[in-house]
């Protein structure tokens, strides 16, 4: 397994990963296989969405944030109860197939990790067959 660590900046972001992740396939000479890759924080996901127009992620954030306010009527006191359930709409998985060294992927996509509760320290697991 492979660990890789970020640095968030908002409380809500989606970076573009996609290069990073890359990087240790390349590193580790996987060639064909998939790799899943996982993220293990409560109010953090991961997905793949369209990497070309930067709006696209600003259109994400805003919408779950209007379906999931930050400020609702939720039980858990730690005032984030908001991040994790946009993480679990999210997911915390993705699964790609790799061939010849590269992640196939559509022509405008890319893989994100969506802070939901930042800034803070995360990191994704990454596994390779």
């Amino acid at each position: 397994m492979y660990r890789i660590t970020f640095q968030t900046r908002q409380r809500k972001e989606m970076i573009d990963i996609t290069t990073e992740i890359l990087k240790v396939l390349r590193e580790n000479k996987i060639n064909d296989g998939i790799c899943v890759i996982f993220v293990p924080h409560t109010t953090c996901g991961i997905t793949i969405n369209e990497n070309a127009d930067p709006s696209v992620r600003m259109d994400m954030v805003n919408t779950l944030s209007s379906i999931v306010p930050e400020y609702g009527k939720y039980r858990h006191t730690e005032g984030n109860s908001d991040a994790h359930i946009q993480s679990s709409v999210v997911g915390h998985s993705v699964t790609l197939i790799i061939e010849n060294g590269k992640i196939q992927l559509g022509t405008w996509q890319g893989v994100f990790l969506c802070e939901f509760d930042g800034p803070r320290t995360r990191e994704i697991w990454l596994k390779m067959k």
